[in-house]
């Protein structure tokens, strides 16, 4: 996946400019598609999705739901596309199950919940029925109309909110913010970033807003002075070093790379040596750690995140009850 190029980030000027036309076609290309029929299934489906592209928490929030309905006494699946995988579907992700058939998402979630992965999400919605479902998270496809939503969850990221506001390839945007809000039930502002209060007043005369931040779990590593060589491949590796330093950890180096980039044997190599002669240990992010080859996973710390409700009640919200 495209690393998001910086001006998507400040104020619109000539580049955005440049590319208006191209946004003129992806937002009418984004409408046309969502105007196609959509498929119902006889279970409530949650999605969780969200405006900009790249990272801004949908796999926390997906896990989050799933925790929350499980202790409520529901049997949730979530329902992946399978980003980075090989695998069509659907099919139930399994342990054997390696990112580069599942992607490394899945991998992931399906340590807290039951994960179909299935390019076709009316499919993977019928299949998720069939292998016993009773509520559906999908993680993602808020702009496919493919399988019919019955809440709708908008993931925003405040540190950088809706950068400068324009439709891909102009800025971030999926789609323009006014019209996501229409199809929305629930906005969850992940952090208290500088966009905080430009999205409150945004969105909050149409929609419920909830907050939450993503706090790293206490796995009994001791942070403070490790000196660490971080290395990321999400929407924004910045939070994750950010977080490492937070922690106490001394970064002695870094590196980033793109949203499910596959990083080369040759590279792991490479970077395990540098922390080597640097006496550092290699330390990634838990999603990163779920794509890496099975014989590097245990020389390879991870700092899980995991979402915490500040604010407000998701559940509140749910399509259904349980009696």
């Amino acid at each position: 996946m495209m690393r998001a190029p910086k001006f998507w980030f400040k104020k619109a000027g000539l580049r955005a400019k440049l590319l208006s036309p191209l946004a003129i076609i992806w937002q009418f290309q984004t409408q046309r598609r969502l105007k196609k029929k959509s498929t119902k299934i006889d279970i409530p489906v949650i999605c969780v999705g969200n405006i900009s592209m790249g990272g801004t928490g949908k796999t926390p929030t997906a896990i989050y739901m799933a925790q929350m309905l499980i202790e409520q006494g529901y049997n949730p699946f979530i329902l992946s596309r399978g980003f980075g995988g090989s695998i069509l579907g659907p099919i139930r992700v399994e342990p054997e199950h390696i990112a580069k058939e599942v992607g490394d998402e899945a991998v992931l979630m399906a340590y807290f919940a039951p994960v179909i992965i299935c390019k076709n999400r009316a499919e993977g919605g019928k299949f998720a029925q069939s292998q016993g479902a009773d509520i559906l998270i999908m993680d993602d496809g808020f702009q496919n109309p493919d399988l019919h939503k019955d809440m709708s969850i908008i993931v925003v990221d405040s540190d950088v909110g809706f950068g400068n506001k324009k439709v891909f390839p102009s800025g971030p945007l999926r789609e323009p913010v006014e019209a996501a809000i229409k199809r929305a039930d629930v906005v969850l502002l992940i952090g208290e970033g500088k966009a905080r209060a430009e999205i409150d007043a945004k969105i909050a005369a149409n929609l419920p807003i909830i907050s939450g931040h993503l706090a790293p779990v206490d796995m009994g590593v001791v942070w403070k002075d490790m000196r660490v060589f971080a290395f990321a491949g999400i929407g924004r590796p910045e939070k994750f070093f950010k977080t490492l330093s937070d922690l106490g950890a001394n970064v002695i180096a870094k590196r980033s790379f793109g949203d499910h980039e596959e990083i080369p044997r040759i590279l792991l190599d490479r970077m395990q040596n540098d922390a080597w002669a640097n006496a550092a240990q290699l330390v990634t992010t838990e999603k990163d750690a779920a794509r890496l080859p099975k014989n590097w996973q245990g020389s390879v710390l991870s700092l899980p995140v995991r979402l915490q409700i500040d604010e407000g009640d998701l559940l509140k919200h749910l399509p259904v009850r349980k009696k």
